[in-house]
């Protein structure tokens, strides 16, 4: 288990289910949640390939912060399959200003543990992240 500068750990299932995400595409997408508790950073929620983005978003919940991953496919102007790898530092407003102030202090370390990210995205509600971002960001 990896340790950050903040204190938070990062389990190692967090690591593996990137690296699964990034090599094998066995994962659509990755949420990931700190628990305080134990403080670490933990996988809350798998998407399956075949999930879309609609469903990416509803497991991003509406009043705490999250980290997530997701493997974006597009299109380029010439036709060519392409995907990016994205990482979301999800805040919205209404969650607590501890939640925010420790996912702020601990994203920069535990995105180094994710080998691979190439568009970051820091999303406080759902139009920051919207598909038409992701398209935009991903070229």
């Amino acid at each position: 288990m990896a340790n950050s500068a903040s204190g938070m750990a990062v389990h190692d299932d967090c690591k593996l289910k990137f690296m699964e995400l990034k090599a094998k595409r066995t994962h659509r997408f990755i949420v990931f949640k700190i628990e305080e508790k134990q403080k670490q950073v933990i996988v809350e929620k798998l998407g399956e390939p075949a999930e879309t983005y609609e469903d990416f978003s509803a497991s991003l919940p509406a009043d705490e912060c999250r980290y997530a991953v997701y493997d974006f496919d597009y299109m380029t102007e010439e036709n060519v399959p392409k995907s990016r790898i994205f990482f979301i530092a999800w805040c919205p407003d209404t969650s607590k200003v501890r939640s925010k102030m420790i996912y702020a202090s601990s994203k920069d370390r535990f995105k180094r543990e994710l080998d691979g990210i190439q568009v970051e995205l820091q999303a406080t509600d759902p139009t920051e992240m919207g598909l038409d971002v992701f398209k935009s960001r991903a070229n």
